[in-house]
C-alpha cells in the first residue's frame, strides 16, 4: 500500500489512486470526484496523482462523514477548518455541532420508523383477524 514498508503511514509516505482506492474499498473514479470537489489535492508526478499522508487522513475523513451522512459542503466545511497550531479545536467544536445536528435528525428518523412500524404491525392484525373471521364463515 504504501510507498514504505511500514504498517504506520509515515510522513513520507505516498499512495496511488490504485493503492487508497483499495485501501478503503472505493473506485478510482470516487476518488477523482472528491478532487473534483476541491476534497483531496494530490500531488502530481507527470500524469500521475500522488497522495500523500494528508490526502490518505482526509480521505478517511471524508468517508466517515459520508457514512454516517454528512453532506460533501459539511464535510469540506469541516476538514478546511484544520489547523495544527490550535490542535484542531475549530474544526472539532464545528464536528462536534454538525454530529449533534445529525444525531438529532437520526433519532428523529428513528421514531417515525417505529411509528410506522408500529401501524403497520396494527394493519396486518386487523387483517389477519379479518381474513380469518371470512375463512372461519
Amino acid at each position: 500500500m504504501p510507498g514504505s514498508n511500514n504498517a504506520e503511514p509515515t510522513a513520507e509516505a505516498t499512495y496511488t489512486i490504485s493503492q487508497l482506492a483499495a485501501e478503503f474499498g472505493i473506485t478510482a473514479r470516487a476518488i477523482r470526484f472528491y478532487e473534483d470537489k476541491k476534497l483531496l489535492q494530490p500531488e502530481r508526478n507527470g500524469q500521475n496523482r500522488v497522495y500523500g499522508r494528508r490526502d490518505r487522513g482526509r480521505l478517511q475523513l471524508i468517508l466517515r462523514g459520508k457514512r454516517v451522512g454528512f453532506s460533501l459542503s459539511d464535510i469540506s466545511e469541516m476538514l478546511d477548518l484544520y489547523n495544527p497550531n490550535d490542535e484542531g479545536r475549530e474544526q472539532l467544536k464545528l464536528t462536534l455541532e454538525k454530529s449533534r445536528d445529525r444525531l438529532a435528525v437520526l433519532q428523529q428518523q428513528r421514531r417515525d420508523i417505529d411509528e410506522v412500524i408500529d401501524e403497520l404491525h396494527h394493519n396486518c392484525n386487523q387483517i389477519s383477524q379479518f381474513l380469518e373471521k371470512q375463512t372461519a364463515t
